[in-house]
């Protein structure tokens, strides 16, 4: 009878953690930046399909980075939870600090069973107030751990490349176009280069206190995103430096000869009767 393998209990951990890990730096990046009116999500994403941010409840959004098919079971669950706390209680019941927690004991059970593989994803999770010192934007990491940020926050593949942009250059109570852009700036930004990234690749969507509707959650459209952005993000660009085609002058026009009569039935063609 062999004798089994034994994994100390931090070893094992160790390598679910480098496994999660690894699974969501394959993914580009995403931000969260909070603004005067309320949490801007940015990420680059040329699906329009399937998306990274997503309404939860009335004032509560949800954002995640990694393997789609886990992070979206998050979110389905995350609606179903809110939805049943404020059918049976009251709306306001329904906070983002308690779907933070729910989703962190989810999480962290998942990773610590060693029955299945940890989830390879991480997740934002804002709520806005009737002012922007009551917003509330939490980051979910694989293992269940809830970290409650301040002003700015980067998950996903080049986070800290990402977030050590946005640190530099973030301000308070910057306006929602200033936002957008630095947010947009960011995402292109690696420790090597910068880079412009198209509209049509981007998903952007904020949550506005200054909305009128209950539901405070809403996108921001491509039209919308070429406005704030600039021509240089559209996705139909002519460079400014090169010059334009010049068409080459029309032919001067040659005297056609004359169209031969048609032809009669027999296909020889027609005499001309003679003149008198």
């Amino acid at each position: 009878m062999s004798t089994p393998f034994y994994v100390s209990p931090e070893q094992l951990m160790r390598d679910r953690a480098d496994f999660a890990r690894k699974g969501i730096s394959r993914g580009r990046a995403l931000v969260s930046l909070q603004y005067a009116d309320g949490i801007v999500f940015a990420s680059e994403n040329p699906s329009a399909a399937l998306h990274k941010v997503s309404e939860i409840y009335d004032r509560i959004a949800f954002a995640a980075v990694g393997r789609y098919n886990e992070f979206e079971n998050l979110r389905i669950a995350g609606v179903r939870l809110a939805d049943m706390r404020g059918y049976a209680y009251d709306r306001r019941d329904v906070t983002g600090r308690g779907l933070a927690n729910a989703y962190a004991q989810t999480l962290g059970t998942i990773f610590s069973s060693g029955g299945e593989k940890p989830y390879e994803v991480e997740l934002f999770v804002g709520e806005i107030g009737d002012t922007a010192e009551a917003d509330q934007l939490y980051r979910l990491t694989y293992d269940g751990q809830v970290v409650d940020e301040h002003g700015f926050a980067a998950i996903g593949g080049a986070a800290e490349a990402v977030g050590g942009y946005l640190k530099e250059r973030y301000t308070e109570g910057a306006s929602l176009e200033d936002a957008i852009k630095l947010a947009v700036a960011a995402l292109g930004h690696t420790e090597t280069e910068d880079r412009e990234i198209e509209a049509k690749n981007l998903e952007v969507a904020v949550l506005d206190r200054n909305r009128t509707q209950p539901r405070k959650f809403r996108r921001i459209r491509p039209a919308t995103l070429v406005e704030i952005l600039g021509a240089a993000t559209a996705p139909a660009q002519v460079e400014a430096a090169e010059p334009a085609a010049v068409e080459p002058p029309a032919a001067k026009p040659v005297d056609e000869a004359p169209l031969a009569p048609p032809a009669d039935d027999d296909g020889e063609p027609p005499i001309a009767p003679p003149i008198g």
